[in-house]
């Protein structure tokens, strides 16, 4: 996203493939903030943060629409229609449109937040860690809400995240990074159930088992795999 500067001792691209220009993979690395302008309606981001990643000063309905006022040229009664439109898809309502931020629960500002994500109809939604400050209770509903709008839409969602049941339930493939490198790939079975990295298997055998039986078999795998820092 470039919100911030990438660090220049680290290697590595970002292409984007745009089906607009015949093909042309475009490196977002290498675009200024002029250049990337062009491009942000493609790419969006849900935060990780729902009580730090939305203007406390605006209304819902200016925060949905700013968006709208940089990347479109649609009318102001346009804009209400997609911003209630919008709303509604993320499941809330437009009387709720004129409240703010502090106003809402946290997966009620996650969902706002979901809703300005989509707001320029994006081919790609980056979601860093979008539950991980969600009361358990409500991680479910917004993950479910977030698959539903995946399917509905056609979207591209890299799901960031470090807990494994999440990312088993919303995946159809994961990578694994381990000290800031992708060290496997895979669709969400193989990772799961055939892992071949040292620090993959590390990571699910530190996922908590409620059954105790094969707790010591899973206790010792833990201890031979103790060199992968978590």
């Amino acid at each position: 996203m470039k919100l911030t500067a990438p660090d220049v001792r680290m290697s590595g691209s970002v292409f984007l493939h745009n089906e607009n220009l015949e093909d042309e993979e475009i490196d977002i690395l290498s675009l200024n903030k002029r250049q990337l302008l062009k491009y942000r309606p493609m790419i969006q981001m849900i935060f990780q943060d729902p009580f730090s990643s939305l203007n406390p000063r605006m209304i819902v309905k200016d925060i949905i629409q700013e968006p709208l006022n940089i990347h479109t040229k649609m009318t102001g009664k346009e804009k209400v229609e997609k911003v209630n439109w919008l709303l509604e898809k993320v499941g809330l309502s437009k009387e709720q449109a004129t409240r703010y931020p502090h106003e809402f629960s946290g997966g009620q500002r996650q969902r706002i937040g979901i809703a300005r994500a989509l707001a320029t109809e994006p081919a790609i939604i980056i979601a860093d860690e979008p539950v991980s400050a969600l009361d358990v209770s409500i991680q479910a509903q917004v993950i479910n809400l977030m698959m539903d709008l995946q399917e509905e839409f056609n979207l591209t969602i890299l799901f960031i995240a470090h807990d494994l049941s999440v990312v088993k339930h919303i995946s159809s493939h994961v990578a694994v990074m381990y000290l800031g490198e992708i060290v496997e790939f895979n669709t969400v079975e193989e990772i799961f159930n055939n892992p071949q990295h040292e620090y993959t298997k590390t990571l699910l055998t530190a996922i908590p088992q409620p059954n105790p039986e094969g707790r010591e078999e899973r206790k010792k795998e833990r201890l031979d795999s103790k060199k992968y820092s978590m």
